[in-house]
Parts: structure tokens; sequence; C-alpha cells
């Protein structure tokens, strides 16, 4: 070869060389900003504590005698009193909720709770068309732009304004793919025909290969609230079909936290286009309520939690219900309040099943393996006996003494819940310990782990037996890479 030809050759590879750098470097920032970027104003809401005396507890149970779908029972309370809420309301409804379709492929009889809310908020907004009627959703529900889901056309049609939350304003909790996504796929957009299977159900809209792109961000407004004049309700549960069997759980509170809701709500709207005044209640405190009610958002979440679960000493008691548990520092202060003397029981889901889809069991066996080993045994486990569907609850609850704690709401102990990617939602709720709410919470518990008139839980031994060493390596790599979908 000619020393032209090498020159041209070594030039070439120069150019290759800076165009490569120069794209690494590219690719470095926008990872880092968009992890850390600042948030939207009013995400990451830490509401004030206020005085009520109304706090109700609801429950959703899916369970059976044994491990089979043989006699299983539902006992369903939290979807009746939403619709029943947005039945009474007189001066508006605020809505925000993640999963809201009725698609799904198992072969269930599930309730229909898509169409049944679709009705009430279209009916109450006809009924009332001055009145505000609004919800907030995930684009998950119109396949990340693919199409106009028929719950959201039919709100439209009704007057009901519907808030496809912005999703890109929010940071990145897949940073590896995401950075990728925002230089090369971003900038393509989302709307199109589809031809690509839609991953919620067979019978579902297809997707562009553009919205399936979006959706590997694995980005999402995860929040489950209803609002009205007469109370809000904080919840772990999503209107959606294949989701009516979950276990899950509800607290309601009525007061000023009203406001703290609809604040926390409008940030989202106004962020994502939608509505940007909200309307308030007048709602007054009461004082010398027996309960503090609390509304938080997003890390707010995780900062009171650290600190409740921190009062617990000797003598004292923390119970968890948990979809998923993987978040490190609630990890780690569980296991230093069972080293302090207090008696730490938890319920997971065993993430074996997703709508019919078989899962790997992660995070929760091999997070519930690392806590029994660190805490040397004395972190208590047992494994919903989730025979359909799955155990959704988001509960914590710590008893300190005469006081308790509860948070509980749409947030799952996880980096995307508890660290300002996601927008979550929760309630906590100071109670004394001998009130009628934690009188309920206690019974509660008590009937899931004893297994008082059903099979509710299984002892962690029973699932963990059949965990595999290849399941732990890639619990592991998910911890690195941050390449989860919890």
């Amino acid at each position: 070869m000619d020393r032209k030809k090498i020159k041209e050759w070594s030039m070439r590879r120069r150019v290759l060389t800076i165009i490569a750098c120069l794209f690494v470097l590219v690719y470095i920032g926008i990872v880092l900003y968009h992890t850390y970027k600042p948030l939207p104003e009013g995400i990451s809401h830490d509401g004030t504590l206020y005085r009520t005396d109304n706090v109700e507890m609801l429950t959703d149970l899916t369970f059976s005698q044994d491990r089979s779908k043989d006699g299983m029972q539902h006992e369903l309370q939290i979807f009746d009193e939403v619709f029943s809420m947005i039945d009474r309301a007189e001066e508006f409804v605020v809505a925000d909720f993640f999963l809201y379709n009725g698609f799904y492929d198992e072969k269930e009889d599930f309730p229909e709770l898509a169409r049944t809310l679709t009705d009430r908020l279209a009916e109450k907004k006809e009924e009332n068309p001055d009145m505000p009627v609004i919800l907030i959703t995930d684009p998950v529900n119109n396949g990340y732009g693919s199409y106009k889901s028929e719950e959201i056309r039919r709100l439209e049609e009704a007057g009901v304004e519907v808030v496809v939350t912005a999703l890109d304003p929010l940071r990145d909790s897949t940073p590896v793919y995401s950075g990728i996504y925002r230089i090369l796929f971003q900038w393509w957009g989302e709307e199109g025909k589809g031809w690509l299977p839609n991953p919620m159900a067979e019978d579902a809209p297809e997707m562009t290969v553009r919205s399936y792109l979006k959706l590997l961000n694995v980005k999402a407004n995860h929040r489950k609230v209803v609002a009205t004049e007469e109370g809000v309700l904080v919840n772990s549960g999503n209107p959606h079909d294949a989701s009516g069997w979950h276990g899950n759980v509800a607290f309601k509170a009525d007061g000023p936290v009203i406001n703290d809701v609809l604040k926390a709500e409008e940030a989202v709207s106004r962020y994502s286009g939608g509505p940007e005044e909200f309307p308030r209640t007048e709602g007054e405190e009461n004082p010398d309520g027996q309960y503090g009610v609390q509304y938080l958002t997003e890390r707010p979440i995780l900062d009171h939690l650290l600190e409740d679960i921190g009062k617990a000493g000797e003598g004292d008691e923390v119970w968890l219900g948990m979809f998923y548990l993987a978040k490190r520092d609630v990890l780690s202060a569980l296991v230093e309040a069972a080293e302090r003397g207090a008696r730490v029981r938890i319920i997971l889901d065993p993430n074996e099943n997703a709508f019919g889809n078989k899962k790997t069991g992660l995070p929760n066996m091999p997070v519930a393996e690392e806590l029994i080993e660190d805490s040397e045994g004395r972190i208590e486990i047992r494994f919903y006996n989730a025979v359909i569907g799955q155990y959704h609850t988001k509960l914590v609850y710590v008893k300190d003494g005469g006081e308790t704690y509860i948070s509980s709401g749409a947030a799952n102990m996880t980096e995307r819940a508890l660290d300002d990617y996601n927008l979550e939602s929760n309630l906590r709720i100071e109670a004394p310990a001998d009130s009628p709410l934690a009188k309920k919470l206690d019974a509660y518990f008590k009937r899931l782990w004893d297994n008082e008139d059903a099979l509710y839980t299984l002892e962690a031994e029973e699932k963990l037996d059949g965990f595999s060493q290849a399941q732990r390596v890639v619990y592991g790599l998910q911890k690195l890479l941050k390449l989860t979908t919890y």
C-alpha cells in the first residue's frame, strides 16, 4: 500500500474515532442530564399533615382454601367506593389512574372496571356539563401514541377532560437505553398505522415500532387516586379489567388533604398540556381529629417511610404487604429495625404471574433471601398464595408503642417508584394504636398471616426452594444496569 493510501486510511480512521468519541460524550451527557435533570414544577409533592376523624381502609382480596382455583373467592370493596364517590360528587371529580382499559387474554370473567368507570365519569359530565370532571392517565392506555382507546374516546365525546401524561419531561429510569432513544429515536414520533402485536392482549389494537421504542423507556404515571369535594381515595388498584381480582388496599380521607391532592394532580396536568387550574374545596381541618393524613408523591414517600421505620425498636412491629420490594434503602431500614428488636413481618407477591404470563420471581424471591440472611432470620416473610392475579398491595404499617404510621397507595418499594422517576401517589397516616383504623389493620394482617379462614399465605421456604442460581444472576445484572420493569 503506497503512502498516499496509508495517509487516507489514517485520516479516515482518525475522523471515525473523533465521531465515535463525540457520540460517546454526547451519549454520556444525555444520560447524566436526563437521570438527574430538574423535575417539572409541582412533582415530588410533600404534603402537609392534616388532622381528621374520618379515615377508612378498603381492601380487595382474592383467595382460595388451597393452591387451586377451585372455590376461589373475591372480596372487592375498592372500586365500588370509587364509583360511589363519582356518583355522589356535586362539585368536581379528579381521577388519576395508570392502567385503564379492558384488554386481556386470560379466559376469566373479570369485573368490567374500565367500562364501569367510563360510564360513571361520562354520565356525571353529561348530567352536569359545568362540573369539572378530569381524568389523568398514562400513555400505556393509548399504545404510547399508536391509537386512542375506546374508553378515552368516549370520555372525550362526553366532555370529560382527559389528560394523557407527558413522560419525556420525567427523569429516565433506564438510562442505558433511554440515552440511545433520545439521540436516535425520539424524533420519529409514535403515530402511524400499527402492525406489531399489543403486549396488553391479542385483540388490543396493534402498535407501531416507534411506540414500542418509547415503551422500552419503562416510564409511567403510576398514580392511582380519586378526589371529589367529599374526600380522596388513594389506592393500589387500577381500573383495568384483568387487574380486577388483584389483592389491593385503599385509604379514604376527608378535609384539606383534598386540596393537596388537587394541587399535585394540577401539576401533572399543567406540564402535560391539560387544564392549568383545578378546582379547590373549602373543607376545614379538624384540629382535634384522631388521625393525621398526608398526601405524598414520588421521593417524599421514601423520605417519610424511612423516618417512620426508623422509629421501630424493641417491642415494636413493622408490617409490609408489598407487590415489589427492592429499594436498598428500605431493605436496610427493615434489617436495622429487626436488629433494634422490632418484629418485622412481610407478605410479598411471588412475582410468578402477570395477566396469565409466567414471571421469574424477580425481584421478590432474591430480596426475600437477602432479608432473611442479612437479618439472621429475624425478619419473617410469607408469600401470598396468588392462585390468580397478583398480591398488588403496597402497604407499610409501623407500630411504635402507642402510635402507628401507615403508608399506602401506588408506590412499590423500588428505585423506579421512590427515586423521582415514576409518578406515584401515597397517603401517609398517623393513628393511635388503639384506634379503629389500627385495629382494622391488625385484623387484616393477622387474617392473612395466620390463614384464619383460607390459604392466604405460604411459608417463604416453600417458594424459595425452587428459585434458581441463574435467576439470582439475572437479578444482579438488573440491579447493576437498571434494566428492569419494576
